[in-house]
């Protein structure tokens, strides 16, 4: 655990410190998010924030590479170093994006291109779990299953990086409950501790609070789509690499103790799921407008809690509430499996659903 927290202190630091020469680069070439119709910001921002996230996240795996624990598993720093490989393309195809404003296919193109890049380095979907059993994927369903998932992964968190500091808290929130998994899975199977899954999980963690100073409402920069995209990718990989590092029978074995053996497959869902739940309404209001997916609009869920009468930092933290009542209750009540912490986390619920609705509720009086 020593190790994995200097990993993380690594990654806050190098993206704080960053951050700010990242901001001035962006000022000097132009790289500045305009305030547009469906924007909430009253002007112009810099971005490059994906470009400090990518330097924390470099440091944080080149140090772990060094550490005596950490860097003597070879699996997980060639793994880690496949992800941090298509991390850095990612970014590059969202950096030009932020400068250049790419078309969406060619968006679409660099990332299935990042996403090959992970494969064919061997980081790839192994297995799904289920209640009863667990399926081990053939070579190219493998293949396909991943690259879908980095691809919608990579997407919905670009989908949700739509208010000050959101995108960056809500993925900070979701890859340090991940880890907690991690963790407490390598532990209580007695399997290996250091694995790519916690590694890239708790850098995540550490870039995404070292970026939220300086992009907490109100922002000085942006994190644009060479940072949204770069934490999907990362948030997907990590959830993949752990398919290849942890014995799917040492699940089997499980049954329904500690560590049940659907979480693996539930709990990238919870932590994932309002960019997921934001990405499926988009597609399906898009479509049902009869435009593309990705023609952008006013109605992501940030912008119907301001819609709502909540204040953008109001509406910023009812986000980070449901992400972390999701993603932690569902660790919390899966490793337990006490009947109390869910009746205790569907009343976490229930306040949250009132602290959401509680605008309407005060206007209607």
């Amino acid at each position: 655990m020593r190790e994995y927290s200097l990993v993380l202190l690594t990654a806050f630091a190098t993206t704080y410190l960053l951050a700010g020469l990242c901001r001035r680069l962006a000022l000097r070439v132009g790289a500045v998010a305009k305030v547009r119709e469906r924007d909430v910001h009253a002007i112009p921002i810099p971005y490059f924030g994906g470009l400090a996230m990518l330097g924390g996240v470099a440091a944080a795996l080149l140090l772990a590479a060094q550490l005596p624990f950490l860097g003597r598993h070879a699996v997980v720093s060639h793994d880690a170093s496949a992800i941090l490989v298509a991390g850095a393309v990612i970014c590059a195809v969202g950096v030009l994006d932020d400068m250049l404003d790419l078309p969406a296919m060619v968006k679409a193109a660099g990332q299935v291109l990042s996403a090959g890049i992970v494969v064919l380095n061997g980081v790839r979907m192994f297995w799904i779990a289920l209640p009863n059993r667990i399926i081990v994927l053939d070579t190219a369903s493998s293949i396909l299953i991943t690259v879908i998932f980095i691809f919608l992964c990579v997407n919905a968190i670009n989908f949700v990086d739509g208010l000050d500091g959101l995108a960056s808290g809500v993925v900070a929130i979701g890859s340090l409950a991940f880890f907690s998994y991690t963790y407490l899975l390598a532990h209580e199977q007695d399997l290996v501790l250091a694995t790519t899954s916690s590694l890239v999980t708790v850098a995540i963690g550490g870039v995404c609070l070292g970026f939220l100073p300086h992009n907490f409402f109100p922002a000085r920069m942006f994190m644009g789509d060479s940072g949204a995209m770069l934490l999907g990718l990362l948030m997907a990989a990590s959830t993949i690499s752990l398919t290849g590092q942890i014995d799917s029978a040492a699940l089997s074995a499980s049954g329904g103790g500690l560590l049940p053996s659907y979480l693996p497959i539930v709990l990238p869902l919870a932590i994932m799921a309002l960019p997921f739940l934001d990405l499926v309404l988009a597609y399906t209001r898009r479509t049902m407008a009869g435009t593309w997916w990705f023609v952008a609009d006013k109605q992501h869920l940030h912008h119907r809690l301001l819609q709502r009468g909540h204040s953008q930092v109001r509406a910023c933290l009812l986000m980070y509430l449901w992400t972390g009542l999701i993603s932690f209750g569902a660790v919390l009540i899966g490793t337990t499996g006490r009947w109390w912490v869910a009746v205790v986390v569907l009343c976490l619920a229930v306040l949250a659903a009132w602290l959401t609705w509680y605008p309407s509720l005060r206007r209607g009086r």
